[in-house]
């Protein structure tokens, strides 16, 4: 198998991410603010387990929530995901509602063992999404009294790529280390009409920036252990090219061309979380995290709001019969989760917050690995009818494929 999975591994991992954040990734009128809505979504079974993790081993699956799980990748084990996600939003206001369908890839990620003590990996995922259309949009004419409509739409987002080291100190305690170069562009196009005279202003803004991180995994029992991670603070860099086009009689003439312009830093807080896993009884486990975002520390605004702390809390839980039953019913692994927020942006002193109920299946491909299909289902909503803000009614279908290879293992029947 894996003269086959290496190579396939690495077609799909350059052919991503060359194209890594693309259109239509949300359809979140949330998203126009800031750097997009933050993604919420990781790898494998995760997204099924209230987006918890933070002390879960990574031995036969890729967990992207702490570097200290990439210590617990099996010897000898070479593991792959892909995924994919689908997008239902409903939104609504005190004057209309709106849908939206979409649809795309979710991350691309490996992870193998470097020795019995450690192991390191690959992710490349998005970390925001933008998404939005505003209609008849009304702005004045400077010296003037009279009004035009614009029409606004924003696409694209930042993506994440990370390495990940994790390092057994001793049979209980795991550290990790992870460095990220977050990269992307948000284009935003404005179309508007004065008299007979057609305009089309685009935006494309560029951000960039490293960020490293650390975690911890300690195994308290047998059948219990913490985890805690730390994300520290980073300041993208931004610079945005802009057009303005004018269109009359159908000729166009391009009245404003600007490329590489300096675009104010976007401060990232720090992020700080904790969490444990356990197993009452053989095939039942339960996950619990808690996160806080140092919004505040940032001191940023938007045109509308202000940045505040933010505190997210994932709990999931997880069943299996019988991992090497005869039927196939009794490999499959039954998930659930929920996941809560309280927003870090804060409009009108009111902050916009959400929750998620999850649930998921772990369905084995092949009985000789710990390969899986990971199926994860989410409905959720943020924000509320009040003031100038919008509901928001969301559901989440993720797919993702976990294979797992075995390196240097000599077979005993040729």
């Amino acid at each position: 198998m894996k003269k086959l999975l290496f190579p396939v591994c690495f077609s799909l991992w350059f052919g991503l991410s060359a194209n890594a954040q693309s259109e239509g990734l949300t359809g979140s009128p949330y998203s126009m603010y800031g750097l997009g809505t933050t993604n919420q979504l990781s790898l494998g079974k995760s997204n099924a387990l209230g987006r918890s993790g933070i002390a879960l081993p990574g031995n036969t699956e890729i967990n992207n929530q702490n570097p200290a799980s990439y210590a617990s990748v099996f010897d000898k084990s070479f593991l792959f995901d892909v995924g994919f996600q689908s997008e239902y939003n409903h939104y609504s206001n005190k004057i209309s509602d709106e849908s939206k369908w979409s649809f795309n890839f979710s991350n691309l990620a490996f992870a193998f063992s470097l020795s019995k003590r450690s192991g390191i990996g690959l992710t490349l995922i998005p970390y925001t999404n933008v998404g939005y259309t505003l209609l008849g949009v009304s702005s004045n004419i400077e010296g003037s009294d009279e009004q035009f409509k614009s029409t606004i739409t924003g696409v694209g987002g930042l993506n994440a790529l990370r390495i990940n080291y994790g390092y057994r100190l001793s049979d209980k305690i795991r550290l990790g280390v992870s460095a990220s170069y977050l990269f992307g562009s948000i284009e935003e196009n404005e179309f508007f009409s004065i008299g007979s005279s057609y305009f089309e202003m685009n935006e494309d803004t560029f951000y960039n920036g490293f960020r490293p991180g650390l975690g911890l995994q300690y195994d308290i029992t047998k059948n219990f252990s913490a985890g805690a991670t730390v994300q520290f603070p980073v300041s993208l860099q931004g610079n945005m090219d802009r057009t303005v086009t004018k269109t009359l009689d159908g000729a166009s003439v391009i009245v404003e061309d600007q490329e590489g312009d300096d675009v104010p830093d976007f401060k990232l807080p720090t992020e700080a979380g904790i969490g444990i896993y356990f197993s009452p009884f053989k095939g039942f486990s339960v996950n619990a995290d808690y996160r806080r975002n140092f919004w505040s520390a940032t001191e940023q605004t938007d045109n509308i709001g202000k940045y505040k702390d933010q505190d997210i809390f994932g709990i999931g839980v997880e069943y299996l019969k019988d991992a090497r039953g005869l039927e196939y019913t009794d490999r499959i692994r039954y998930r659930a989760g929920f996941t809560a927020n309280n927003g870090y942006l804060s409009i009108n002193n009111k902050k916009v917050g959400g929750y998620a109920i999850t649930a998921g299946l772990g369905l084995p491909i092949n009985p000789n690995t710990h390969s899986m299909l990971n199926i994860s289902y989410s409905y959720g909503q943020k924000g509320q009818l009040s003031n100038i803000l919008v509901k928001e009614n969301y559901h989440f279908i993720t797919l993702n494929v976990s294979l797992e290879d075995l390196w240097f293992i000599k077979r005993k029947y040729d």
